[in-house]
């Protein structure tokens, strides 16, 4: 078990989740990982699962779209951001009219991500039979304990039936579609939000329900009292799929010990995109570790940020990762906001979790992990691309940086408990 994110040290007992191979590895991520990550009260590996990767925001948001379209029972919504612009006024009208349809709708935000989208976004949808909670609501007088405004939900899930369910690190809003607007806030003008989801169908949906039932109970939502929540959903496929999710200031960082835990153990290849990296100690050993024991570990992180800080705080790990043999490039023309990872090619994840002390601390998160060979060839296939977009940081080119960045760099990891 972890303590938590900043202490980073498993209690005893847990060590052994920790430690990769000495030497040669012996382990088999694909064998190992369900009995891992139960072991650490992960949730349940389920089989007969159909697992579809979606690449950016065109792709993502038709799929949800057409999946709310055809939605006969409910409609269950968590979003971090939902912005009142054209593509969340479609998500909000289209979720009005199945409400008087007959559908069942709830939804979950975040207080602290929709604090730029106006109370009366939200009230409109109240009024049309939206049921609707916001998460820790932004207040000064809420500074500790579970409703404290530094626990958010930074989790995008949504479920339709009981038999689909999306996540991944899109948001929603036109930002995030490849087409760029006027006014939109990116840097240079012409980057776009890159960003990866999942859709799942079959059993596994039911881990996802749970995890939003939980949301929804603890944030006093009024009871959800339907049936057809928990339609026992068929089997849709052949991926093996394991919902992993975490709450803010639990003792029990699942999505933080599944990475470090399948880093310690991988054999061959670790291949990770995420938008904010500032890695812990434990988790920055298990990254040089396996550069070390000859796995090819390779990052690809953004170019452009919006958060220029937590950028700087990551590069300040550069160095370390560098010498240890971890291969690092910055994804360019585009702002980089997925969340994966595929180790080994048959071990993948796509979720909402950043590698840095604020998403692995305070946030809750969710990410889904797929099993499998065909999957991981699909995620392989995507890294690859985006490393074709990015700029590789050599080590030589690293060490004869100016003086000015590694003082904005050292400055910035400073903050990393805040980032």
């Amino acid at each position: 078990m972890v303590k938590n994110a900043r202490e980073e040290s498993p209690a005893e007992g847990g060590k052994a989740i920790f430690s990769g191979p000495s030497g040669q590895p012996q382990g088999d991520v694909l064998r190992d990982h369900p009995a891992l990550m139960e072991a650490m009260g992960g949730s349940t590996l389920t089989s007969g699962n159909r697992a579809t990767l979606l690449i950016d925001g065109e792709a993502t948001f038709t799929a949800m779209l057409k999946a709310i379209r055809e939605a006969k029972n409910h409609i269950n919504f968590e979003a971090y951001i939902f912005h009142d612009d054209e593509v969340g006024r479609q998500f909000a009208e289209l979720l009005v009219k199945k409400r008087a349809e007959g559908v069942t709708v709830n939804l979950i935000y975040d207080g602290l991500g929709c604090r730029r989208t106006a109370r009366s976004f939200f009230e409109r949808l109240r009024r049309a039979g939206v049921r609707t909670v916001e998460f820790n609501p932004v207040s000064p007088f809420r500074i500790l304990g579970r409703r404290s405004v530094f626990h958010r939900t930074h989790r995008k899930l949504l479920i339709v039936d009981g038999v689909v369910a999306f996540t991944g690190g899109l948001n929603i809003g036109r930002a995030y579609l490849k087409s760029r607007h006027p006014g939109d806030r990116v840097s240079p003008p012409e980057d776009f939000w890159r960003d990866t989801d999942v859709m799942v169908e079959g059993p596994a949906v039911a881990e996802f329900q749970k995890l939003f039932f939980a949301t929804w109970e603890g944030q006093n939502g009024p009871p959800l009292t339907e049936a057809g929540y928990f339609p026992g959903a068929g089997q849709k496929g052949d991926h093996q799929v394991q919902v992993v999710g975490s709450t803010g200031g639990s003792m029990n960082r699942a999505t933080y010990v599944m990475y470090v835990a399948v880093i310690a153990h991988a054999r061959k290849s670790v291949h990770i995109t995420q938008s904010y990296f500032a890695p812990g100690r434990r988790m920055m050993e298990a990254l040089t570790d396996a550069a070390g024991r000859g796995v090819d570990v390779r990052i690809i992180l953004p170019e452009s940020t919006d958060h220029a800080v937590v950028r700087q705080a990551g590069r300040w790990r550069y160095g370390q990762l560098l010498r240890s043999g971890v291969k690092l490039y910055e994804r360019r023309g585009a702002i980089l906001h997925a969340k994966t990872a595929c180790v080994d090619g048959v071990w993948s994840t796509v979720g909402t979790t950043n590698l840095e002390m604020w998403s692995l601390r305070q946030n809750d998160e969710i990410n889904a992990v797929v099993l499998g060979a065909e999957f991981g060839a699909l995620m392989e296939e995507s890294f690859a691309y985006d490393l074709a977009q990015s700029r590789e940081i050599l080590p030589q080119e690293w060490g004869a940086r100016p003086l000015s960045e590694r003082a904005k760099q050292f400055f910035s990891s400073l903050l990393d408990p805040w980032l």
